[in-house]
């Protein structure tokens, strides 16, 4: 039996060199950092973007809102992807990869592909594992997730702004929700691996929520946190009790745990950011002073500001950012569409920091901003970009995908300071 020289011995007991990160754009792809943060565009002018995974190998899976799915390839380690190809059809938000799996949501189903190693694009055809969720176009996307117990957990959203009658109107009178909650505004959990499910076969695991388009499993906990949209148009609906400033500022936009049996308070209920206090909504005798009966619903482990559209969460399991980002989340907001007469807000990517049990630690930071390329912004349209979906490398990068342009970033921690 053969020694190894001392040497090589002394070479395998160093760490390995962490690969050398690719060159930043001189502009950060238009979007500013933090110090000793840089980015890159992976891939620009696609079809407008939901949200993304990122394989073991670095391969990106990116959802378009109303076509397939982009697979992309970085061949040559410059960080830019050189080879883009759309598969499957179907529109949708939600997409994850599982094993040797890739999963993603239509605005009605869940569905997989089986991908062969070293496979870009899947050659076969998707396996439909829930089908004929309710899709009545408002608030339709099929966010999900698969918790520490390997099933699926799915949201079905509610379509309507606060389940009033008429919806969205002045005067609007709230509707008995007990009927609607049974199949609408909820979390429904299913198995990973068994085709055709239906609704009535998962297991309905929350309720009371308006929409949520993210949820996300911690790693260091095992627990399951989603990101809850508040209504909007307080002042339409009850211009006596809510002015147009009311309406910018409030609800809040949540941060929840997901745990069997919550019940968040929609549509009776939303978040008052100032007051940090659950109050009743207009539709249901609220005047913006009445609150709601004290510990029915939980409050929200962080809140954030009115109607800047909560879209991707995810965890940062990586190493190449500073310590203060390890076991935190960054969380991806598409913005504002109804602060008028005031600016629009959000548009940015925030961090969350969490502490040693898994917990969030308190509060949050914009991260990465000026997806919109302007100082202030009337209408959603005139951005630039609008963030939506947010993953994290086998390397530590942070990807960050475009909902109106089709861009995607590489948000790399390099340590310059300029």
């Amino acid at each position: 039996m053969k020694t190894l020289p001392l040497i090589a011995i002394f070479l395998l007991a160093l760490p390995l060199a962490r690969a050398a990160l690719p060159v930043p754009d001189a502009d950060n792809g238009g979007i500013t950092l933090p110090p000793g943060f840089r980015a890159l565009v992976v891939a620009d002018k696609l079809k407008p973007l939901r949200q993304v995974a990122v394989a073991p190998n670095g391969d990106l899976y990116a959802k378009t809102r109303e076509g397939g799915i982009y697979a992309l390839r970085d061949t040559d380690g410059d960080g830019r992807a050189d080879v883009i190809k759309e598969f499957g059809n179907g529109g949708g938000t939600g997409i994850a990869l599982r094993g040797e799996w890739l999963y993603h949501s239509s605005n009605n189903a869940i569905y997989r592909y089986k991908l062969a190693p070293g496979e870009l694009v899947p050659a076969g055809n998707p396996e439909r594992i829930v089908k004929d969720l309710p899709d009545r176009r408002q608030h339709a996307a099929k966010a999900f997730a698969f918790g520490a117990d390997g099933r699926l957990y799915v949201e079905v959203g509610s379509p309507s702004n606060a389940l009033g009658q008429p919806d969205r109107a002045r005067g609007a009178i709230g509707q008995d929700p007990t009927e609607f909650l049974k199949t609408h505004g909820g979390y429904w959990s299913f198995a990973a691996d068994q085709p055709d499910q239906t609704q009535a076969d998962g297991r309905h695991f929350s309720t009371g929520h308006r929409h949520s388009t993210t949820i996300a499993l911690n790693p260091a906990n095992g627990r399951l946190f989603i990101a809850i949209h508040g209504r909007d148009q307080l002042s339409t609906v009850a211009p006596q009790f809510f002015s147009d400033d009311d309406n910018a500022e409030l609800p809040a936009e949540v941060l929840h745990e997901l745990t069997e049996g919550a019940n968040f308070g929609w549509p009776t209920t939303y978040w008052d950011p100032h007051k940090h206090q659950r109050m009743l909504n207009p539709e249901y005798g609220g005047d913006g002073r009445k609150a709601a009966p004290a510990g029915k619903f939980p409050d929200p482990l962080v809140a954030f500001p009115a109607h800047w559209s909560p879209m991707q969460l995810a965890f940062y399991t990586g190493t190449q950012f500073p310590e203060k980002y390890r076991g935190g989340a960054f969380l991806a907001f598409q913005g504002s569409w109804n602060r008028a007469p005031r600016p629009q807000k959000g548009y940015n990517v925030v961090f969350i920091p969490f502490n040693a049990s898994g917990l969030p630690a308190g509060g949050y930071e914009v991260f990465a901003d000026n997806f919109t390329g302007k100082a202030e912004l009337a209408s959603p349209n005139d951005a630039a970009h609008r963030p939506h979906g947010v993953a994290v490398g086998p390397d530590g990068s942070l990807y960050v995908t475009d909902a109106l342009h089709g861009r995607i970033w590489r948000i790399l921690h390099t340590g310059e300071t300029k």
